[in-house]
């Protein structure tokens, strides 16, 4: 990239966004749009993605189109830029006939540079004439977000999404630039290929994202499960996805009732509750919204300390996208997977019903499992099935953290499973299994004869989910193999020969008991504000800045982030900026804010300094 265009480039993300430099790849990135070079560009949510394709379009003063999926995002994202500085527009359903004519005339006069459109705008019934519009336009790029939607290899396709290598043959001297933060190497090829890409730059940032914390449980006591991560997040914004619109409800209620400020998002509910509970979540007014995967991908706030999975989802990439809705903003969450063996049913079950079990919806789902059950550094794990390598040793996953605790004796344990997996004849599943060595009075042990087998009730004082974790361990461990079958069977491999003759030896690792809870403890306690992003902060401060915020976004009618996010007020209660000079050197501080939004804040920041002397 030429050294003047970076340096402009530079100045740009500086004075609009108040950042001092690029992120890892987005000088890449930059680099091929600036040059007019197709590109395919893969960052992980909070890796500074957007400002990729925004930032040139301001440096190269010229029109830009993006799309976008959701409708409900275009305005909060236009807002967001307004407050930069930085000329944006988004033309979809919901301007009438007077707006739709001010945008037009905005961008044939040349004052917009980034315009927000959706895939049905482009590549719809219809829309021939926009298609024109934008031929006369001539933008100078055309990126798109959310790009893994063309795949039927991506995790949320779209048909709409795949017709877009229409802008290929509309728009054949505009360079074409897709977007995403999770795409697997068959993902990116599909990507390239519907698009028409010529000779793509591909960059691939990291997919790990080090600040958030991962841990896996199984299921056991749902409700208590929650509220022990809901109690550490008390007053902080957080997700809880379920599988299942009547869990939705039921969860919601209950955590209501509990005193939990909560809200409920699924696709049953009207378009008008879905927009105010969405809002409601966005301007901080409800900590948790209880959802199904129905919500997520118009949500832009950046300050989400939690993503808690109820059940498990449908994919390593579902699972990637929806926990990288947690700490957006750079700063430290924490994503819980509460999980069971029968989340898998049931989803096999929906993509039969839907006529969705495709061979590649099923391997997905099996790629789920095979990341529920084992144990292994989490960060590690992902970041593998995305085609990156790892060291483990995160130090921000359960396994690493040490939550686990080693099972003594683990291969006799491992012995007494086989061993019953065998004497069962090797044509029962898990369920049939773990009733055996439980030793369960149920007519289906009594009909097959188990109850008279040595292995029955072998294990009889261990927890049911405990057991089927170990189950689940040993398949994992390749000791044991599931047919792929509707009514999957366990068998023995070779390598759990092995382990029954002695000639191998295993470990096993089992969850921890739940402490105890106190509920009065635990409605008084406070956020964890002991991790290395608080230190130097003032958190009384910081909670007044807060405060200021959240008035300026109501007045102004906006979600809060778009005043400051969180990172930016932490950085100013850190370094207690007095002066219009001294804000601008806070992180994610430009001009056009330091000059707007700057009295307000230094003026709270001087009264909380004039109350502590």
């Amino acid at each position: 990239m030429d050294s003047g265009v970076e340096r402009r480039l530079l100045e740009v993300v500086r004075r609009s966004w108040g950042f001092e430099g690029f992120r890892p790849d987005q000088r890449e990135a930059m680099g091929a749009i600036v040059a007019g070079r197709d590109s395919i560009v893969v960052l992980p949510t909070g890796g500074g993605k957007s400002l990729c394709y925004q930032a040139p379009a301001v440096a190269l003063e010229a029109l830009a189109v993006v799309v976008s999926p959701l409708i409900s995002l275009m305005k909060d994202q236009v807002d967001a830029l307004s407050a930069n500085g930085v000329p944006a527009a988004f033309y979809n359903s919901t301007l009438g006939p007077v707006e739709r004519r001010e945008v037009i005339a905005r961008l044939r006069s040349g004052r917009v540079r980034l315009l927000y459109v959706s895939p049905e705008r482009l590549a719809g019934e219809g829309s021939g004439p926009f298609l024109e519009l934008l031929r006369s336009l001539g933008p100078r790029f055309v990126a798109v977000d959310e790009a893994h939607c063309i795949s039927h290899w991506g995790h949320d396709f779209r048909p709409e999404y795949r017709r877009l290598g229409v802008l290929r043959e509309v728009l054949p001297e505009v360079s074409l630039h897709a977007f995403t933060a999770t795409a697997t190497p068959r993902v990116r090829d599909d990507i390239v290929r519907q698009l028409g890409l010529r000779d793509p730059a591909i960059v691939i940032g990291t997919f790990d994202r080090p600040n958030l914390t991962y841990r896996v449980r199984r299921r056991t006591n749902l409700l208590a499960q929650l509220r022990a991560v809901l109690d550490a997040h008390r007053g902080e914004g957080g997700i809880v996805y379920c599988l299942a619109r009547r869990d939705v409800d039921n969860l919601s209620a209950r955590l209501a009732e509990l005193g939990y400020s909560v809200a409920p998002y699924h696709a049953g509910l009207s378009d008008e509750e879905r927009k105010h509970h969405q809002e409601e979540f966005v301007n901080e007014r409800v900590d948790v919204v209880v959802a199904t995967v129905a919500f997520g991908m118009g949500i832009d706030r950046s300050n989400v300390r939690f993503v808690l999975h109820a059940a498990a989802p449908r994919s390593v990439e579902h699972y990637q996208q929806e926990t990288g809705r947690a700490g957006r903003d750079g700063l430290p969450a924490e994503c819980v997977l509460f999980y069971s063996p029968a989340d898998f049913a049931v989803w096999r079950g929906l993509l039969e019903r839907g006529d969705e079990a495709t061979p590649e919806a099923l391997e997905l789902l099996g790629h789920m499992w095979r990341y529920a059950a084992q144990v292994r550094c989490r960060h590690k794990a992902l970041s593998e099935y995305f085609g990156q390598e790892h060291p483990g040793g995160c130090g921000a996953c359960d396994v690493c953290l040490g939550e686990l605790e080693r099972v003594e004796d683990a291969t006799v344990l491992a012995q007494k499973i086989l061993s019953c997996v065998v004497r069962t004849g090797q044509r029962w599943g898990a369920a049939q299994v773990a009733d055996v060595l439980r030793g369960a009075n149920t007519e289906k042990v009594r009909n097959a004869g188990h109850d008279r087998l040595s292995t029955y009730g072998l294990l009889a004082q261990m927890p049911m989910p405990e057991l089927r974790g170990h189950l689940d361990q040993l398949i994992d461990l390749g000791l044991l193999a599931q047919d792929g079958g509707k009514f999957p069977v366990l068998k023995v491999t070779a390598a759990g020969w092995e382990v029954l003759r002695s000639q191998r030896e295993c470990e096993l690792w089992r969850q921890p008991a739940p402490p105890k809870r106190s509920a009065k403890r635990a409605a008084s306690r406070k956020p964890k504000r002991d991790d290395a992003s608080w230190e130097g902060v003032d958190q009384e401060l910081f909670d007044r800045l807060r405060e200021l915020r959240r008035r300026l976004a109501e007045a102004r009618k906006v979600p809060p982030y778009v005043i400051f996010h969180d990172r930016t007020l932490r950085d100013m209660a850190r370094l207690k900026p007095v002066t219009p000079g001294q804000l601008l050197e806070v992180y994610g501080v430009g001009e056009k804010k330091a000059a707007e939004l700057g009295p307000p804040f230094l003026e709270v920041i001087a009264a909380h300094a004039e109350s502590s002397s």
